[in-house]
């Protein structure tokens, strides 16, 4: 019988980030109840407190200790930290989910969305990797099509916020907007271009063949969650001028064929999926109505007049929830219901 979330010890790592604040949110927001919540960062935050359950939670230093006597190790930092520390956490004992692509692409590291791959989470050997955001909410809707029609070719277009890249472009972002509604030129600083009254096609490492190494990894994470490595898949990324919620433009070619009307009906009871689709009405989902939500949102469904058995899907997630804490949060409680912790 696996214990209870109440009965487990829990480190935050990475917790004064933006990813690493909304999984303390999560954990009080879902009424975990854990023996204890650790929150952990580098020594520049000792001492600190963060706001946890009504209460103020002190930070504690992120070293080669922290992890003793520890379950459940959720580490929200870059993938420098996750590399370093991960399998310090994980030989100290605790099960380890890793929201950066540290782990993501290694072959011993399940890499896992519980709405599409639960299965998976048996195969870890101490860690278990959290997917891209935008990976995330794509994925949850690829899954259901998949099932029933099987999946060709997907060409994806990304429109991500600025709290993708870190707090310092949503402030700068914020910065930017006020001073050009003041009639001032606004400084850029933290990305490449100005993303205010913009949009960014790039601000992610170069890769090979004009990709950037966000593109690649949604295909790449994509055909390892979907079990599909031979999938036909592309994406295009591109940073918007919006706090939280990342869009997604997705054209799926099945095997199978499928009517619109049959995708909205699949989709409309697919775990963790709703579908908000009436244009006459104005009803489909945006960044700013999701953002604090669960939920992956899709709308605009319709069969692709240039693909016989083509549908067209916007997506829409808030990526600090569904597309980074809340994703690792119950890739955890899937782990406990399986008896891995």
């Amino acid at each position: 019988m696996p214990p209870p979330a109440g009965e487990l010890n829990i480190a935050v790592v990475g917790a004064t980030g933006m990813v690493g604040q909304e999984m303390l949110r999560i954990l009080a927001q879902r009424g975990v109840g854990a023996k204890r919540v650790k929150a952990l960062a580098s020594e520049r935050s000792s001492g600190l407190e963060m706001p946890y359950d009504g209460a103020r939670i002190r930070i504690e230093v992120l070293d080669e200790n922290a992890f003793e006597g520890v379950d459940l190790a959720l580490f929200m930092a870059g993938s420098d930290v996750a590399l370093r520390y991960a399998p310090v956490a994980a030989e100290a004992g605790a099960l380890v989910v890793d929201n950066s692509s540290a782990w993501r692409m290694k072959e011993n590291v399940p890499l896992v969305v519980p709405e599409v791959n639960p299965e998976d989470i048996r195969d870890n050997e101490g860690i278990i990797a959290n997917p891209n955001c935008c990976t995330i909410p794509l994925t949850v809707v690829l899954k259901p099509i998949q099932e029933r029609a099987g999946l060709e070719r997907v060409l994806v277009s990304t429109y991500q916020s600025a709290s993708g890249a870190g707090k310092a472009l949503v402030e700068e972002l914020e910065e930017q907007t006020r001073a050009l509604a003041a009639g001032s030129t606004p400084e850029v600083t933290v990305y490449s271009h100005q993303l205010a009254y913009n949009v960014v096609p790039g601000g992610w490492k170069p890769e090979a063949e004009g990709y950037n190494e966000e593109e690649v990894k949604i295909v790449n994470e994509s055909r390892k969650i979907l079990h599909q490595p031979e999938l036909r898949i592309t994406a295009n990324c591109v940073r918007v001028p919006v706090p939280i919620g990342h869009g997604e433009s997705v054209f799926v070619e099945t095997r199978e064929m499928l009517s619109a009307g049959e995708v909205r009906e699949l989709l409309g009871s697919a775990p963790g999926v709703i579908v908000q689709d009436d244009p006459h009405a104005k009803l489909y989902p945006t960044p700013h109505e999701v953002a604090g939500r669960d939920e992956v949102y899709v709308g605009r469904i319709r069969n692709d007049l240039s693909a016989s058995h083509g549908v067209v899907l916007w997506v829409v997630a808030d990526n600090l929830r569904k597309g980074a804490a809340l994703n690792a949060w119950q890739v955890a409680e899937k782990a406990v219901e399986m008896g891995v912790i």
